[in-house]
């Protein structure tokens, strides 16, 4: 049926005349836009809504399993992740909590009992473009801003579910493509790709959402996995989660967690 659709349309802008040609392209990409939002706005309602959108912090606590071409490594770490929109992420690791690195602005910070240092820039960098284009972006930054093209691509599998897909297109030309379950319609994968600075070949960075829970009202998944060039890298079972937590008003002071560490 979209075939034929699609052949019709192609049939109608032929026949037309230069300038309705031009407008039935427009009223086309117009419509496809429209279907684009919706489904978006679908997700974010799905996932809580405005209480999602103004969320002070989440915490959570689990352990990632990671992998070196597809293959796991063994065992698992355990780890404590706490993020506050829009630039303050940490990360505790180890048992006893005293290996935490914090991404705050720009900046990335590992703290020991050795004292503190800058994290090599490549991790930085690769957190931060996930960072730049998580969900929570594509949805607070990239939606909002009138220069960002949307495009709805219809329904597609994506891990035995039925998915409804978009792709945003930054004006800096970047983009982002989100699956969503067609009957939940929450989060069920999110693509990007960027290109290597010293190959300048592209490399393609992919997040799995699944066994959602729901957190203080709002649908949460507790298993991620991800993918570099559709090969497993990381998983990340959560055994809590938890948000808007009172923090302390020195968490995310660097010399304060060098001090807690040291004692």
């Amino acid at each position: 049926m979209g075939k034929v659709l699609a052949v019709a349309l192609a049939i109608v802008m032929l026949a037309a005349p230069p300038p309705a040609r031009t407008q039935i392209a427009e009223d086309g990409g117009a419509k496809n836009a429209q279907q684009a939002r919706a489904a978006l706005d679908a997700m974010v309602q799905a996932l809580g809504g405005a209480a999602w959108l103004n969320l002070q912090n989440q915490v959570r606590q689990g352990h990632i399993a990671a992998f070196f071409r597809g293959e796991p490594d063994p065992g698992t770490t355990k780890f404590w992740e706490f993020h506050a929109w829009p630039d303050h992420d940490r990360t505790e690791f180890t048992t006893h909590r005293d290996v935490v690195q914090l991404y705050i602005g720009r900046a990335g910070t590992e703290v020991t009992y050795k004292g503190k240092k800058a994290l090599p820039q490549e991790q930085v960098d690769d957190f931060l473009r996930r960072r730049d284009h998580s969900i929570e972006t594509a949805v607070k930054v990239w939606l909002k801003d009138p220069k960002t093209i949307l495009i709805y691509e219809g329904q597609r599998l994506s891990e035995r579910h039925l998915a409804e897909q978009v792709t945003l297109i930054s004006a800096q030309n970047e983009s982002i493509t989100i699956q969503m379950d067609v009957q939940t319609h929450l989060p069920l994968r999110r693509t990007f790709q960027w290109r290597d600075p010293i190959y300048k070949d592209k490399n393609t960075d992919a997040e799995e959402y699944a066994d959602y829970h729901t957190v203080d009202g709002l649908p949460t998944a507790y298993s991620i996995t991800r993918y570099k060039n559709e090969e497993m890298s990381r998983q990340l079972f959560m055994d809590k989660i938890s948000y808007n937590q009172p923090l302390g008003a020195d968490f995310w002071n660097i010399d304060a967690v060098e001090k807690r560490i040291k004692k």
